[in-house]
């Protein structure tokens, strides 16, 4: 689904990503993990043009992401990314958030978008939520929220870039359930997360980032008993 080449980015004189490659298969639930700063959630973004790669290819489908003559628009309609600090509209309500890419895209109607947006939000138990303001709810309703939000636009993958890291501890578990129900759909999944509970539980791949490249990508019995990666052994000594 997505085939990653020689992937380079840097800031400054600094080095994040240094020709990564990687291949996500259709129905992947993929966790990358990784030291602070090794260029997961850069990565990420590389992914759906957020940050313009300097090297190396990304693609889609069939189709070059960072090509010239790609419509970008058109294929961040078939990602949908969850971010870490929920990015809601302040001034729309919940259901304005859920409503507002499909209209403004022209993929459904005001109608039919609002009718998606009350099933969606009755899947995740916060219909009753629909009119009221981001700036009243909690940090795991407003990450649930920004999910449904990229659900809104039925895309072919989600992308998560530290989707619990910004919750206080008690509100992670109502998010990493939704996201379990969402990989137990069958939904591609691209996962930047400390959460290492939910690599081992849900992931088909457990992927290793360090030095701007991946060190280990392996099914999570195999990643966390037995590690090769000297790096990674190290780290997960550390996290576990």
């Amino acid at each position: 689904m997505i085939e990653v080449k020689g992937l380079q980015k840097k800031f400054g004189k600094v080095t994040v990503l240094d020709g990564l490659d990687i291949t996500i298969h259709r129905g992947d639930k993929m966790v990358l993990v990784g030291p602070s700063g090794c260029g997961k959630s850069t990565f990420l973004r590389c992914l759906n043009q957020l940050e313009v790669p300097d090297g190396g290819e990304v693609w889609f489908d069939g189709q070059l992401v960072n090509g010239r003559r790609t419509d970008i628009n058109a294929l961040r309609r078939r990602m949908g990314m969850v971010f870490q600090h929920f990015n809601l509209f302040p001034h729309l309500t919940v259901k304005q958030n859920i409503t507002l890419a499909p209209v403004l895209q022209k993929l459904k109607t005001q109608a039919e978008a609002d009718e998606r947006a009350v099933q969606l939000l009755e899947r995740i138990g916060l219909a009753d939520k629909a009119d009221a303001y981001p700036s009243t709810l909690s940090g795991g309703q407003k990450q649930r929220i920004a999910i449904v939000r990229a659900l809104a636009m039925d895309p072919e993958v989600l992308l998560f870039d530290e989707p619990t890291s910004a919750l206080d501890p008690e509100m992670v578990g109502e998010v990493l359930q939704l996201m379990k129900e969402l990989a137990a759909s069958g939904m591609t999944m691209v996962v930047v997360t400390h959460e290492m509970g939910f690599a081992r539980e849900v992931a088909n791949r457990v992927v290793f980032i360090n030095e701007g490249k991946v060190q280990e990508d392996e099914p999570p019995e195999e990643f966390f008993s037995n590690p090769k990666n000297p790096r990674l052994k190290d780290f997960l000594s550390k996290v576990l």
